[in-house]
């Protein structure tokens, strides 16, 4: 018994000892992990992991050590040991776990961990993007075959990206050894820092020729990356770290993000006046410019306050040497994912790199639309050619020639990133006929000679009228969400939305019309026979909202069709606010419609209005009644009186 005490005794000891010192490690681990030394990090947390050691957070730390730097492989080995503890980690480890896998080639536990992470974290935008896109990879093979690729031919052992063409001259950032004894490596990726070097490249093939060093005082000891020249190539816009006249700069965490600088030439042909942007900060980082083809908007990579995930692309407007604030490109192009490296065309095209939207793992390139107001639509992956398993990034491209060049750590190159050139042989086109048979809704008789219009939000894209078989068809692009309204006499006006597939095809429409049996008289509200709806307001605002000028629409075409009808409209608030203010809101809300439609064309004799305040509620919600915003809604109101036909 004594012997079996000493035993327990001895074990206890020992036990406990390997644990205090298997704890140590960690937390030294911790301390690299903590400083973005994440080489270092990997290292201290696997000599303890293959001990056995097991540790949610260690394993949280691990897989991020890899993620953080593109290696899927270690990133999916030590996720699925977080997993396999069966906790529930942040909707991040989901997000992240599933990537890693996509990237090494396991799609179908991929989407497993997909399909957890949309079922737990609803709201989540990625997961929505994947939860409607179930058949992104049929997109991006859709969209695969339109390149031919090669070896830029300028590549090192070390990570080389970041690539823009000036004056037939390949610039590049590069962690090349320069044979500087003293040159420092980053903690975070275990390379040298980057700086900038080019080559001569033949504009016809892309190919280029020896490599040099940018030998200006742009490149320092820390990173360079990713410049942008002006068209002049008198000014150029750079990526560094937080570094300036031999000073750098950190955040709260002691850390040094990175920065966008702008250097202009001198009169002796050398780049001065190297100074940063102002809407740059300390706390947050600002990155990978891209000029617009007029040279009037800056767009970059941010994770700064209000971003939507871990970075986002923002643009400024450049006004001589001042710069408008930050605006967020919005959440159609923006994920709770990494929005990075944006580059825009002459064709009003955005490029950028991201691993929020539907992809085949870490960063995928991605286009878009810019639309007239700035906004960004049909979003598409640009294809399993340019896009692999790991990541993509950095494209750029020349509208004319189709020739361009990107960035990737695919398998096969010679560092841990390289460049590659391409040319697209066939540009990126998706397009969809939207079609359908008109149909009488009680008897199924197709309806020949209906009008039947294609509104884009309030655009009108197209109209036509339905042939002798009741059908009609638009031309329309994929991915977007259109309106189609059909208007025929003796029947009652119906207005559907539909949002067309991502593949070229066909997406077919049938709208069935009810027969109208009424007939407006003086008095009656012109929604009666046409369909249309009251026009709602947000709370506490006047102006017309998109939706209800879809209807405003309706109601300008009755009046066109009835030259001589008139109209008394009639304006409402909820019971929210005090009974003068709501009086005052009521009759800028009738000013505001009215002023649409003779906006629009409508004589200004044949209407008139005045704002009722909260006097004439259309359900219980009075001042003190507790009501949902919907039941509130009902209030905030226009109706349309006719007072003459």
């Amino acid at each position: 018994m004594k012997n079996y005490i000493l035993l327990c005794l001895t074990f206890i000891i020992v036990f406990s000892f390997n644990s205090y010192a298997q704890d140590s490690k960690v937390a030294a681990g911790d301390k690299k992990y903590d400083n973005y030394a994440y080489i270092d990090a990997i290292k201290t947390y696997e000599r303890v992991a293959d001990k056995g050691y097991k540790s949610e957070d260690m394993f949280k730390k691990l897989g991020n050590s890899y993620y953080f730097n593109s290696d899927f492989d270690g990133a999916a080995k030590w996720y699925g040991e977080l997993f396999a503890m069966n906790t529930s980690p942040e909707p991040e480890y989901y997000y992240r776990y599933a990537q890693s896998l996509k990237s090494t080639g396991q799609m179908d536990k991929a989407n497993k961990i997909l399909g957890e992470f949309n079922a737990k974290y609803k709201n989540d935008n990625r997961g929505k993007l994947y939860k409607e896109d179930v058949n992104y990879l049929d997109e991006i093979k859709a969209n695969s075959g339109r390149y031919t690729i090669e070896n830029a031919g300028i590549n090192s052992k070390y990570s080389d990206y970041g690539s823009f063409v000036y004056d037939n001259k390949l610039y590049f950032a590069s962690a090349r050894d320069t044979g500087n004894f003293s040159q420092r490596k980053h903690k975070w990726t275990g390379e040298y820092f980057t700086n900038l070097y080019f080559a001569d490249v033949d504009p016809a093939t892309g190919s280029s020729a020896k490599v040099n060093k940018f030998k200006t005082s742009i490149n320092t000891k820390f990173h360079e990356s990713s410049p942008a020249f002006t068209k002049d190539g008198k000014t150029v816009y750079f990526t560094r770290n937080n570094y300036v006249n031999g000073k750098k700069g950190k955040d709260e965490n002691k850390i040094t993000l990175i920065k966008i600088y702008k250097a202009t030439l001198d009169n002796n042909g050398k780049w001065a006046n190297i100074i940063e942007l102002p809407f740059n900060s300390d706390n947050y980082s600002v990155g990978h410019p891209a000029l617009s083809p007029d040279e009037k908007t800056l767009y970059f990579a941010s994770d700064l306050p209000g971003t939507i995930g871990q970075s986002d692309i923002y643009k400024v407007s450049i006004n001589g040497d001042s710069y408008g604030p930050p605006q967020n490109l919005g959440s159609t192009i923006n994920t709770e994912g990494k929005e990075t490296f944006p580059y825009v065309t002459s064709e009003n095209e955005i490029y950028f790199a991201s691993d929020g939207h539907p992809g085949l793992g870490g960063l995928d390139v991605f286009v878009g639309k810019i639309e007239d107001n700035g906004t960004i639509s049909s979003i598409q992956n640009v294809g399993g050619d340019i896009n692999s398993p790991k990541d993509d990034f950095a494209y750029i491209i020349d509208p004319v020639s189709r020739r361009g060049y990107f960035s990737s750590n695919k398998d096969g190159g010679q560092g841990s990133d390289d460049i590659y050139k391409f040319l697209e042989t066939r540009k990126l086109q998706c397009i969809q006929e939207l079609n359908g048979i008109i149909t009488d809704a009680q008897t199924g008789a197709v309806l020949a000679g209906t009008k039947v219009t294609l509104y884009e939000g309030t655009t009108i894209k197209s109209t036509t009228i339905s042939d002798a078989n009741g059908y009609y068809s638009f031309v329309v692009e994929c991915g977007k969400t259109y309106n189609v309204r059909a208007e025929k006499e003796e029947y009652t006006t119906r207005e559907v939305s539909v949002t067309i597939g991502k593949l070229t095809g066909k997406t077919s429409l049938p709208i069935a019309l009810e027969k109208s049996t009424c007939k407006v008289t003086i008095g009656d509200d012109l929604g009666k026979c046409f369909g249309i709806k009251m026009i709602y307001f947000d709370l506490d605002k006047s102006n017309i909202r998109i939706e209800a000028a879809l209807d405003l629409e309706k109601i300008l075409d009755v009046l066109n069709s009835n030259p001589t009808m008139k109209l008394d409209i009639r304006s409402h608030t909820d019971s929210r606010a005090t009974h003068e203010y709501n009086q005052a809101l009521s009759n800028r809300r009738a000013k505001s419609t009215i002023d649409w439609l003779v906006k629009n064309g409508v004589a200004k004799n044949r209407l008139t209005g005045k704002g009722y305040g909260e006097t004439q509620l259309v359900n219980r919600c009075s001042d003190g009644v507790q009501c949902t915003e919907e039941e509130h809604q009902m209030n905030r109101r226009s109706e349309f009186i006719i007072t003459a036909l």
